[in-house]
């Protein structure tokens, strides 16, 4: 019984991250909208498990910030405000923009070797509008800049909400100024130069920004700190 115990364990954690995994990406994409229910039974039948692991993973999507109780018994996607959106944009500013600059300094030719694939494969992403592949590519490659930046501590923090990030970036389908901005942002990085690094993301961070209000509210605003 001892030994069967940690791999029950373990089976129901990996089950557990698996709708996980299906629910936030269903989410971030846009198959689960805004103001959808989210109703226990009918997840546990759609992924074919028992209602525990959904309940643990919905349990996990509140705390990550995709999901909220819009009453006691009635649980639904949550709806974005502008502080919602404000408050995530000035966490980039702040901690995207100082990891550029860490980039900058700490580089490796593999490192930026890595970058030039990513933007190869953006590219070629962009030019059928594949929106899905363009996300993906989009977020490693924002992923490896902080790799770059070599500061553990900083990723961990970034860490609880880079999911919701990911949400908010999804929505920006402005995907060749976006791929024009990560090539500018690659050429300051490659450059070594730490304070061009940073106001290349700086501007990269602000205009994601502004894009992301018209998409959501209809309206613009010139930096979240300045809203």
């Amino acid at each position: 019984m001892t030994t069967a115990e940690p791999v029950t364990a373990t089976a129901l954690g990996a089950v557990r991250e698996r709708v996980l995994a299906g629910l936030r990406e269903d989410i971030i994409s846009g198959r689960m909208r805004p103001g959808d229910r989210l109703v226990e039974r009918e997840l546990a039948e759609r992924f074919g498990v028992s209602r525990v692991p959904v309940r643990e993973a919905v349990r996990a999507l509140v705390t990550e910030g995709f999901v909220t109780f819009e009453t006691p018994r009635r649980l639904v996607v949550r709806t974005l405000t502008r502080v919602d959106v404000k408050e995530l944009f000035e966490l980039r500013e702040a901690l995207e923009v100082y990891a550029a600059g860490l980039a900058a300094e700490r580089a490796t030719p593999e490192g930026l070797a890595e970058l030039r694939g990513l933007l190869d494969r953006a590219a070629a992403a962009t030019r059928t509008a594949d929106a899905e592949a363009i996300t993906e590519i989009n977020t490693r490659f924002h992923e490896r800049i902080l790799e770059m930046a070599g500061n553990g501590l900083l990723m961990s923090v970034m860490d609880p909400v880079d999911g919701r990030l990911r949400w908010l970036t999804r929505r920006n389908e402005d995907w060749p100024q976006l791929l024009c901005e990560h090539r500018e942002l690659y050429e300051a990085i490659a450059s070594g130069d730490a304070g061009r690094a940073r106001e290349s993301s700086l501007a990269h961070v602000r205009t994601n920004y502004r894009s992301t209000r018209r998409q959501l509210f209809g309206d613009d605003a010139s930096s979240p700190s300045g809203d």
